[in-house]
């Protein structure tokens, strides 16, 4: 009986990440691709598609070998139908049956679920969660996600669309969100927002990355917009601790590589303003699996099935 393999995949509104993990989830190959290369919703099903039988080829391996492909994805999805609902970041995505596409053309095994659904997932069972049985974990990009782990086990709520962190609403009034609400957290925090925040402070061009080295070195005014960006996180965030009650926040993403310029100012800001009896047991800290952690969830999706 040959050995079985799982192909993960991770869509965001910047990379299409594919990799090839086995049933123990150790990476044996992967692949990076550039999701705006791909502005059509078309083209980006198409460019899955290839990737998976990309890896398969070249890492010499028949469909029979692949226990099944799992998905990440930016936005709402209906987990047991496999359809995205739509993609607050891509244009174009809107009641897409991607589950039956993808099983169509490929042969093979499809799981769905939001992106940050899996990274919760992954850090629970073997990352920064692991061990507690309620925890709360958030990614940080070009979106804000979030996963809520309630005894143990995934909660998705009614529709699989819990978990929305990111579309919290911080103020009464404010910007106008991709997803069509206003004044959401992704509204103020998503990567976009704080590197255009950046270039007006610095008045030139400036990363996400040189804005964490910089606030590193002690840079006043980085260490003034990380702080910005982490109280407005902790405000949504007390709201949060103060509903759901969780034991751990597990913090990951790019704009987590920010550490404790951001991470300070979140704790701050939390244990400030939070109830008291909710925080008495509240560890907040940055997630262990990296970038890794939204593959490692699809492939637990694969293999466990939910």
């Amino acid at each position: 009986m040959s050995r079985k393999f799982i192909i993960a995949i991770d869509l965001g509104g910047t990379n299409l990440k594919i990799a090839l993990l086995t049933g123990g989830y150790e990476f044996k190959d992967r692949q990076t691709l550039r999701t705006r290369r791909f502005a059509q919703k078309d083209s980006l099903i198409q460019a899955i598609i290839d990737a998976v039988n990309k890896i398969i080829e070249k890492n010499c391996l028949g469909k029979a070998d692949i226990l099944g492909v799992g998905l990440g994805l930016p936005g709402p999805i209906d987990v047991k139908q496999g359809v995205v609902y739509f993609f607050p970041n891509i244009r174009g995505w809107k009641q897409v049956n991607l589950k039956k596409i993808l099983q169509s053309k490929l042969g093979m095994p499809a799981f769905l679920d939001n992106d940050a659904n899996l990274m919760s997932l992954a850090e629970s069972k073997l990352g920064a969660a692991r061990g507690y049985k309620n925890a709360v974990c958030l990614t940080l990009g070009t979106g804000v996600g979030g996963g809520i782990i309630i005894d143990g086990g995934l909660y998705r709520g009614t529709n699989s669309a819990a978990g929305e962190i990111g579309h919290i609403p911080i103020n009464e009034e404010g910007p106008s969100c991709n997803c069509g609400g206003r004044a959401c957290l992704e509204a103020y925090i998503g990567n976009d927002k704080i590197i255009k925040a950046a270039r007006k402070l610095f008045r030139r061009n400036i990363s996400l990355e040189e804005l964490s080295l910089m606030a590193r070195a002690r840079n006043k005014q980085a260490l003034q917009l990380w702080s910005e960006v982490g109280r407005r996180l902790g405000v949504a965030l007390t709201g949060v601790v103060n509903f759901l009650n969780p034991g751990v926040i597990v913090i990951g993403g790019g704009v987590a590589g920010a550490g404790r310029a951001l991470f300070d100012q979140v704790k701050k800001t939390i244990f400030s303003r939070a109830m008291k009896v909710q925080t008495g047991q509240l560890k907040v800290v940055k997630a262990k699996l990296g970038s890794d952690a939204g593959l490692i969830g699809a492939a637990i999706l694969v293999k466990t099935g939910s």
